[in-house]
């Protein structure tokens, strides 16, 4: 992966992080940090899992993958929301 490739990544994982958290019901009490960090995560994560099924790379736009990322920062926040509250 080349430098540009992973600062691309950092960029989109914030924007997958904040509409992780934005697909969630209610008020979230994590840091905005957090939901970055967990957004970029979901962002190279959800790039691997596209991959493997083959949806990585279309011709246009990567609906799919975005789904993933997407899906997977929702799920990332609400476990890292859980995990907080309990502690």
């Amino acid at each position: 992966m080349e430098s540009s490739e992973v600062i691309s990544s950092i960029v989109i994982g914030i924007v997958i992080g904040t509409l992780g958290r934005l697909v969630l019901p209610g008020r979230q009490r994590i840091s905005v940090l957090w939901t970055v960090g967990v957004g970029i995560v979901a962002a190279f994560v959800g790039t691997g899992i596209a991959a493997d099924l083959g949806v990585a790379d279309p011709k246009g736009i990567g609906w799919i993958e975005w789904l993933i990322q997407i899906g997977l920062a929702a799920v990332g926040v609400t476990a890292l929301e859980r995990a907080k509250a309990h502690s």
